[in-house]
């Protein structure tokens, strides 16, 4: 994918490489490792409208999965991220951080006018580089969460060398895959603006049985938001990227990760999707181009 070259005045970026620290045992989950239409449409406001009706009662709490991190835990205390570097030195460490930045501006380009148009309110999320371990509103942040977002200080979250493991132990190959990460990340951002993620969590709260399908539904939405992203710069896009992304969304569905774990796949204990479920969600996104089309809640209407 061709990407624009970086303005340091269009993205919001944390480096916290180099500053230690991170807390040990707090937080929540990342992106799966081996380990473990021009106008934002009505359907995707009515979704929330609808979400409202869908497992009334009970509770119990989900604690973000991997992909999205939904807060501390009780009794946890929360890990504050201080200051902001300068984006242009930081995105310039190396070709990875640099492409991380380019997307996270084209990501920006691409979702911020869409949310001006529709008159809802948008905050650009923050992209925070850290190494091993780090800082985040929702507690600690360590490679082996993988890359995560956290809607408490709308974060991204990303150690570069998680792209390393992609493409040697994953087989998640080619630049698109790596950008499929910052998208889908970036979708769970969107997914906290209109307010999906926080109705989501209190339907988990209160029935706690829905805890991990309604996470992946949560997923497969961003899986198709990165999707949309895509379709929505298709001139950018070059031979061999929507491949790229497919191939990258299957390496990490909950079924592929288990089996190469030596685990037996476990529909109940999903938390992403299915390797097909990913597939099929990112390719709705990059064929339809229509965020209206990416409603994974749409079964829970009827």
């Amino acid at each position: 994918m061709r990407l624009d070259d970086l303005d340091p005045n269009q993205v919001d970026i944390d480096d916290q490489r180099g500053r230690g620290g991170g807390f040990p045992g707090l937080g929540g989950g990342g992106f799966p490792l081996p380990i473990g239409g021009g106008k934002m449409g009505c359907g995707t406001i009515l979704l929330l409208i609808v979400l409202a009706f869908v497992f009334q009662g009970d509770i119990g709490r989900m604690f973000g999965g991997m992909g999205e991190t939904g807060g501390t835990l009780p009794g946890q205390q929360q890990a504050q991220v201080e200051g902001s570097s300068n984006a242009s030195e930081s995105c310039k460490i190396d070709q990875a951080s640099m492409e991380s930045c380019q997307a996270l501006q084209m990501l920006n380009r691409t979702w911020e006018p869409l949310f001006r148009q529709a008159s809802i309110p948008f905050d650009r999320p923050t992209l925070h580089f850290y190494s091993q371990s780090g800082q985040s509103g929702c507690g600690a942040a360590q490679s082996a969460m993988g890359p995560f977002y956290c809607p408490s200080d709308e974060g991204i979250y990303l150690d570069t060398d998680f792209y390393k493991q992609m493409d040697r132990e994953l087989g998640a190959k080619g630049q698109f895959a790596r950008l499929y990460v910052i998208a889908h990340e970036y979708g769970h951002h969107i997914q906290n603006e209109l307010g999906t993620s926080k109705q989501v969590r209190q339907l988990q709260e209160r029935n706690p049985r829905s805890a991990n399908p309604l996470s992946v539904r949560l997923e497969l939405q961003a899986d198709c938001y990165a999707g949309v992203w895509a379709a929505k710069n298709a001139d950018r896009l070059e031979p061999g990227d929507m491949e790229s992304g497919l191939n990258a969304a299957k390496s990490i569905g909950d079924d592929t990760l288990m089996a190469n774990a030596g685990r037996r796949p476990v529909e109940e204990a999903f938390t992403h999707g299915s390797s097909a479920q990913r597939m099929q969600w990112l390719r709705k996104g990059m064929e339809t181009g229509n965020e209206d089309a990416c409603d994974t809640f749409a079964d829970l209407k009827r």
